[in-house]
């Protein structure tokens, strides 16, 4: 049995896949900031954001008719975000870091105890502080909800470097919030 879902936003899509320019600017308004944000925290650059944000609903709304419901148009639409921020990157060359069998981070015991009261915004500039790599990876991870196997696929890198990553991005994170903390 396939399943189809529910979007609560039908009749506007409907209108979208009609022509209605009315309906494109609805969707736009509905969508954009919170498609904003995945493009900011992927490519960590507000002009990179927006140039990427509008790439990615010029494609949704060229590709408009494709869309199924087989799952909500925000997936969707978000699918199509997260590939062109990525792309984005790619263009930039963005570099990982291959794991390599000699180097072990390992976490210090103790570590997540750090009782300490951060401001919002304090860790989101310190995730933009981080190297490209690390920042992409814990953003899809953490931010996105994507698994380690997905942001593989979608970076075209293995399971053991999106997780390396990803562990070197939280402890970088560690040490930019402590740097913070003592120099904030």
């Amino acid at each position: 049995m396939e399943i189809s879902y529910i979007n609560k936003h039908a009749k506007i899509i409907e209108r979208c896949i009609n022509g209605d320019q009315k309906a494109y600017s609805e969707i736009y308004k509905l969508y954009s900031k919170a498609m904003y944000n995945i493009c900011f925290r992927i490519t960590g650059s507000q002009e990179a954001a927006e140039d990427v944000l509008q790439e990615a609903f010029v494609n949704a709304f060229k590709s408009i008719k494709s869309f199924q419901a087989k799952s909500s148009f925000g997936a969707w639409l978000k699918k199509i975000v997260v590939n062109k921020a990525i792309n984005h990157l790619r263009k930039k060359q963005l570099e990982t870091i291959e794991i390599d069998d000699r180097i072990d981070v390992k976490m210090e015991d103790g570590e997540d105890d750090v009782d300490l009261v951060l401001k919002v915004e304090s860790i989101r500039n310190a995730i933009q502080k981080l190297p490209n790599g690390f920042r992409v990876v814990f953003s899809l991870y953490l931010l996105e909800g994507y698994d380690h196997k997905e942001i593989s696929e979608i970076l075209d890198i293995s399971e053991s470097t999106s997780k390396s990553q990803y562990n070197r991005a939280k402890k970088k994170l560690r040490e930019l919030l402590k740097e913070e903390v003592y120099y904030g």
